[in-house]
């Protein structure tokens, strides 16, 4: 059963974007809020009736494992709630969660994460499911949001991690590569970083065909 009619994607990687490719129309954003906010406008611009925020995600609460699929009822960001449309949430496989947070910058740090959970209860957060609930909101589409933990609450990221996204959503290898270099205590995160992103693409991969 396909997702919706000309339905519009946003996604921040261009990993992200093949796996998407099977549910609609794609976009990629970058990573960021202001790519994501762009890349649903033009989503939009090119027809589609409803937009969906697809990619990975941190984890926030305590527990969750990467690969974990997460379909929130709501996104919250900056104290507004935007609800997630039940009936697209029913075909990307059922709402998992209450709320996912809305982020602008990436949060590294597990204290933070910790935080963050405590005082708003939600289980995740992400950097471009807010941008698509303005979107959506401004022209008055539904919207939802399947997501898959790649990074559990309980982990600091590594320095490298942090600059690892071009524009366009690809690894900037070298820069990477670079900070390694400079900092090899990060090697070991990041190669746990780097199985649980497979472990989570492997889940997008399942929970696109789902969703088909």
């Amino acid at each position: 059963m396909p997702v919706a009619v000309r339905q519009g994607i946003v996604v921040g990687l261009a990993a992200e974007a093949r796996i998407a490719a099977v549910l609609g129309d794609v976009a990629t954003g970058g990573g960021l809020p202001a790519g994501a906010e762009a890349a649903a406008e033009r989503l939009v611009a090119r027809g589609a009736e409803g937009l969906i925020s697809f990619g990975l995600a941190g984890g926030l609460k305590p527990g969750l494992r990467a690969g974990e699929i997460v379909v929130p009822a709501a996104v919250l960001e900056a104290g507004t709630r935007h609800a997630t449309d039940p009936a697209i949430s029913r075909r990307l496989g059922g709402v998992t969660a209450d709320l996912m947070i809305a982020g602008h910058v990436v949060i590294a740090d597990a204290e933070i994460k910790r935080r963050l959970f405590e005082s708003t209860g939600a289980v995740a957060i992400d950097l471009e499911s807010g941008a698509v609930a303005r979107v959506a909101a401004r022209h008055r589409l539904p919207f939802a949001v399947l997501r898959a933990i790649c990074d559990p609450a309980e982990r600091t990221l590594p320095p490298a991690a942090l600059g690892a996204l071009s524009h366009d959503g690809a690894i900037r290898g070298l820069r990477v590569l670079s900070s390694v270099i400079l900092h090899p205590w990060q090697l070991r995160s990041l190669i746990m970083l780097g199985r649980d992103a497979a472990t989570a693409r492997g889940a997008l991969i399942a929970a696109a065909g789902f969703a088909v």
